[in-house]
């Protein structure tokens, strides 16, 4: 009963220790703070914002384009012109040219294409982040359950230690007044000290996992945790979640949604380099001002304006790299259907994997919940026997290292199940709703 109340309060010590509140975490707000705090779901928004000023920029494509030009041009050498058997030369020392150009696109297809292009960029993007936000919530979750998984062994190894300190105490207490042989104590002060190796190394596996719930939810070392609960609150909800588990579905996979993305990625581009055949055609508008003169008496200069308008069109007729690009393109679409193929093979395996894996726990549980019992049962029994004298110090020992292995596997079959739902629930694509 003493431990039992220690281990209730432990949280409460740790807080007074360190002379701060301790943050006290459920699941939900363990994935809470890391959403908001972890590097990398910041890191996946920015490119979501990035993806979307290129798209800007490729929409921004479509406005007329304006710039200031100037020229200055030093004639070397002028030209030379014959007339009637006469010599003479033509042109100035000097001529600047300087104004405005105005550009705009009239038909553009490759343009219009890499619009559709940068549209399916951003939603990689946002899928890249979704995906982002899956795997954390994955790993926080199986670092949640982990924490809680090392708490119940830290408190079943130390209820277990108390109670081979208390047979050893008893133990002891008997052989002094000879009612019990020296190997009896022996063989209890072995148990107690056997026990202790496994309280220690469950105690560091409790600040190894806290640690990781820390690195993973983006606070700081210094901050005290404590993760309320204990897996066996689950135990009901994990045989609910498995009613549902026929009808489930690879739609909703982040993987095989970004490669869908990427295949559309590539039909896009394979489109815009089909436009490269395509004409083009564009409108300009020149106000210029021209001056020519023979010295650099710039007061002198006499600037005349003219304007223009024009329309080009540019056809392309033959580039061997249009053909050789579009082939290549083509290529690359063919293998990425194959990679999605092959992943989507490799995911159903995977889903059945966790399907199996979550059946085999959940009857390990019920399994190891009706162990427990008889191995408490068999241990009040052997400790009754012991102390009537009918029984041994090794049948004791027995019947208690079994409750202990009894309690430590059923921690383990509830966690293993909790771990696969995880990965499941990132596998089948499922949102975390906040």
């Amino acid at each position: 009963m003493t431990l039992v109340l220690a281990l209730a309060l432990m949280p409460a010590w740790v807080s007074e220790a360190s002379g701060q509140e301790a943050l006290r975490l459920t699941l939900e707000r363990a994935i809470e703070i890391a959403l908001a705090d972890n590097p990398t779901i910041k890191i996946a928004e920015q490119d979501i914002q990035l993806k979307e000023m290129a798209k800007l920029e490729t929409t921004m494509g479509l406005l007329p384009e304006a710039s200031l030009a100037g020229s200055y041009q030093r004639t070397i050498e002028k030209q030379t012109m014959v007339m009637n058997n006469m010599q003479f030369k033509v042109g100035v020392n000097n001529m600047y040219t300087g104004g405005l150009t105005v550009s705009l696109p009239v038909f553009a297809p490759a343009l219009y294409k890499s619009m559709t292009l940068t549209r399916t960029d951003v939603e990689l993007a946002m899928e890249q982040a979704r995906a982002s936000k899956q795997d954390l919530v994955c790993q926080v979750t199986k670092a949640f359950y982990q924490q809680m998984l090392a708490q119940d062994s830290y408190a079943v190894l130390q209820k277990s230690y108390a109670q081979s300190e208390e047979n050893f105490r008893i133990v002891s207490a008997k052989y002094d007044e000879g009612r019990v042989s020296e190997y009896d104590r022996i063989s209890a002060e072995v148990q107690m000290r056997n026990l202790k190796p496994s309280v220690i190394s469950a105690r560091n596996a409790v600040d190894l996992s806290q640690l990781q719930l820390k690195v993973l939810m983006g606070v700081t070392a210094d901050v005290d945790v404590v993760v309320e609960g204990n897996l066996k609150d689950y135990e009901e909800q994990m045989y609910a979640s498995m009613l549902g588990l026929d009808s489930l579905s690879l739609e909703r996979n982040s993987s095989l949604m970004q490669l869908d993305l990427n295949s559309r990625l590539l039909r896009n581009t394979l489109s815009v380099q089909k436009q490269n055949f395509m004409p083009n055609v564009a409108l300009q508008f020149n106000y210029m001002y021209t001056c020519m003169a023979d010295n650099f008496d710039f007061g002198t200069y006499n600037w005349n304006p003219y304007a223009n308008v024009s329309l080009s069109v540019s056809v392309p007729l033959f580039r061997y790299s249009n053909f050789s690009t579009v082939k290549k393109t083509r290529l690359q679409m063919n293998q990425l259907q194959l990679n999605r193929d092959y992943a989507e093979r490799q995911l159903r395996m995977q889903m059945n994997t966790y399907l199996n894996n979550m059946t085999a726990s959940a009857e390990q549980v019920s399994s190891n919940k009706e162990a427990i019992a008889q191995a408490q049962k068999g241990r009040d029994i052997a400790q009754t026997l012991y102390d009537v004298g009918r029984g041994t110090v090794l049948e004791l020992n027995s019947a208690e290292v079994a409750l202990t292995q009894s309690e430590l596997t059923y921690s383990q079959s509830v966690f293993d199940w909790l771990t696969a739902k995880a990965d499941l629930d990132k596998l089948t694509g499922e949102d975390y709703v906040e």
